[in-house]
């Protein structure tokens, strides 16, 4: 196997955040929302400067072969912090070698550190490689996600 690590992104790290959309894009067969309008060279500095924002990629060679999107989120009710994972995929050419294994691994490492509660994640049903991995390292709860417009919609509209 080529040589492999995982690191967290930083402000400068602007062609590897690119790379890493590029790679969610193909992954998740839906370029036009990675791709379609990237985000300007400060935007993306400000982003990875955040402390809250923890972006980690597996490399290969300088490639990006996989990759891990999280939130830090301070909690209302309790004084605690929570890991939400929004993003996580691997080059189909690169699948079934551990490396989802690796970067959840690594978050946990960067959870521990912050003392974090808990790292969560949902998944789609039908996502069966997805729901394999998860229920492999943590606990299944079925709950509902809702998505609400931030535009007032009138009943029979569609969201923009």
């Amino acid at each position: 196997m080529q040589s492999r690590n995982i690191r967290r992104l930083g402000p400068k790290d602007k062609l590897a955040f690119r790379k890493l959309n590029a790679m969610f894009g193909k992954a998740f067969d839906d370029p036009e929302t990675y791709t379609g309008e990237p985000p300007s060279e400060d935007y993306v500095s400000n982003l990875l400067s955040k402390d809250h924002v923890i972006a980690l990629v597996s490399l290969q060679n300088d490639e990006v072969v996989g990759g891990l999107v999280a939130y830090e989120l301070q909690k209302f009710e309790r004084q605690r912090l929570e890991i939400y994972i929004y993003d996580l995929a691997v080059d189909e050419k690169h699948r079934r070698r551990g490396i989802a294994t690796a970067l959840i691994e690594h978050l946990r490492d960067i959870a521990r550190a912050r003392d974090a509660w808990i790292i969560y994640v949902q998944a789609d049903y039908g996502d069966d490689p997805a729901i394999t991995l998860y229920t492999k390292l943590g606990t299944r709860e079925d709950v509902m996600h809702f998505d609400i417009s931030v535009e007032q919609i009138f009943p029979g509209q569609k969201p923009h």
